[in-house]
């Protein structure tokens, strides 16, 4: 069975169903199926079994599902003494949900390099996001500075897990600031984990690690079930 991956997915079809993350391909990491389309049915139903979209500008909607998973549990996350410093001088503010659209536009900008997949953002996914939005389902953090948007982060929230997408940065620290706000939050909400989908040393800098795929679909199990809070920044959060 696993030969037959990648899974062709008719973007014609009304069914949302997956094949089992089990059978992803293990050259290229994760590669699960090809196809299908950005309806948020569609893509809720992915996140909700461990799968994302990731593809370039002009290739077929690619799903992924690697193992292992990088994860960030909000009890371990690593906030560096520099990182800390700036947390305590207060000259970001942080907010959540207050300007999405531009969150995923500044993202989606070309940058020197990548080191995280969500960022490859086509027009026809940012529209996606957007619907996902609108619904309640998809969030984001945003990093000000003297009025101006300067970092930020989007995702997607269904229970008490976070599925990270992307982030940017226009001034030192600002996702950082951004993300550990952020997390902090998830804390206080009691979400399981936050996905950040692929390994990298920055996102290890912040406490992700590395988990085998099948124990990372139980977690969904558990905290994909529990009831979603009311997104907002709660007054005594840190940051």
């Amino acid at each position: 069975m696993r030969g037959l991956a990648p899974y062709w997915i008719d973007p014609r079809g009304n069914r949302f169903e997956f094949p089992d993350v089990s059978l992803a391909l293990e050259e290229p990491d994760g590669l699960l199926a090809i196809g299908g389309d950005l309806k948020p049915q569609r893509l809720l139903s992915a996140y909700r079994q461990g799968i994302f979209p990731w593809y370039n500008e002009g290739q077929p909607i690619l799903w992924w599902a690697p193992n292992p998973r990088a994860v960030l549990f909000p009890s371990k996350l690593k906030i560096s003494r520099s990182l800390a410093k700036t947390l305590r001088n207060k000259a970001f503010k942080v907010t959540l949900d207050q300007a999405f659209e531009m969150v995923i536009e500044a993202c989606s900008q070309p940058r020197d390099h990548e080191t995280h997949p969500g960022t490859w953002i086509t027009h026809e996914m940012k529209q996606a996001y957007l619907k996902l939005h609108q619904q309640g389902a998809a969030h984001s953090a945003e990093c000000w500075l003297d009025g101006k948007l300067v970092g930020g982060l989007y995702g997607v929230s269904i229970g008490r897990a976070f599925f990270g997408e992307s982030m940017f940065t226009q001034r030192r620290d600002a996702s950082k600031v951004a993300f550990v706000t952020l997390v902090q939050q998830l804390a206080q909400w009691k979400f399981g984990l936050v996905d950040c989908q692929i390994h990298s040393q920055h996102l290890k800098s912040l406490g992700a690690e590395n988990i085998d795929r099948e124990e990372f679909r139980e977690l969904l199990d558990i905290f994909c079930e529990q009831p979603e809070p009311e997104w907002r920044l709660e007054p005594s959060n840190p940051r």
